[in-house]
């Protein structure tokens, strides 16, 4: 028997990096676990990696009538749900006199409006005893150059922890964030930045982090578990998975 046997689980963002790696760690404990993503290629990877015992759908995180698709899916597949981790987003650098309004609005919809309603859709499908948890990072606490939008929306997310906590307490469902930092290669392949950057901002964050490394999304995934099963009485937190980034 695994630990996490008929836990019923959907993961956005799901099919790369950490979404991804969270997956394999759940469904290798027995969870019945939906995965989204976007891109096609990114889908037919994770069919590949994930096998017959998970299901990846297409939906774009930032469309609310893909998130009602979403609920309805989960409804017919699972019936009701244990664990909601709202894990789809990246980042665009863009420098404040080169932002424009199309990147600001997707930064935002896709950290803030995107999970907003995802948790309105989905938390009535939750029971007592269930938790939801969604990714913020280290830009909504420090202030990191070409990426003021993105930023925005993780520290509007990391509010939102607080109030859907507040307002979902009552139904017994928690909700907390995890703020990783990890080499997650395809986030950044869509950042915007040529591969010779995408390396020189990796460099510099190993080299300014106390444990100089970056996080596998191994690592995160289990601190993402975590929160989702074993961390019975906490509730409204943000756990920083950093190596000590934003607390040393």
């Amino acid at each position: 028997m695994g630990q996490y046997d008929g836990k019923r689980v959907v993961i956005t963002g799901g099919t790369t990096g950490i979404g991804l790696a969270t997956a394999k760690l759940l469904l290798g404990e027995g969870a019945r676990v939906l995965v989204t993503g976007r891109r096609k290629e990114t889908l037919d990877s994770a069919r590949a990696e994930l096998g017959n015992n998970a299901i990846v759908m297409a939906s774009d995180a930032t469309s609310l009538t893909d998130i009602d698709a979403l609920a309805a899916r989960v409804k017919l597949e699972f019936g009701a749900l244990d664990f909601l981790f709202l894990n789809a987003g990246y980042g665009t650098f863009a420098p404040l006199e080169g932002m424009s309004e199309a990147v600001y609005d997707e930064m935002l919809n896709l950290h803030t409006k995107g999970p907003y309603f995802a948790v309105q859709k989905l938390a009535p499908l939750m029971p007592s005893g269930s938790a939801i948890v969604l990714t913020t990072s280290a830009a909504s606490v420090k202030g990191i150059p070409m990426l003021s939008a993105y930023g925005a929306g993780k520290a509007a997310l990391r509010s939102l922890a607080r109030s859907f906590a507040s307002e979902l307490a009552p139904r017994g469902i928690r909700v907390n964030a995890v703020s990783p930092l990890s080499g997650d290669t395809p986030i950044l392949l869509r950042s915007g930045l040529p591969k010779e950057q995408q390396d020189g901002f990796l460099t510099q964050l190993q080299a300014s982090n106390p444990m100089k490394r970056l996080g596998r999304p191994e690592e995160i995934a289990k601190a993402v578990a975590f929160l989702a099963f074993d961390a019975t009485f906490t509730n409204g937190h943000e756990l920083p998975v950093d190596g000590g980034m934003t607390q040393l």
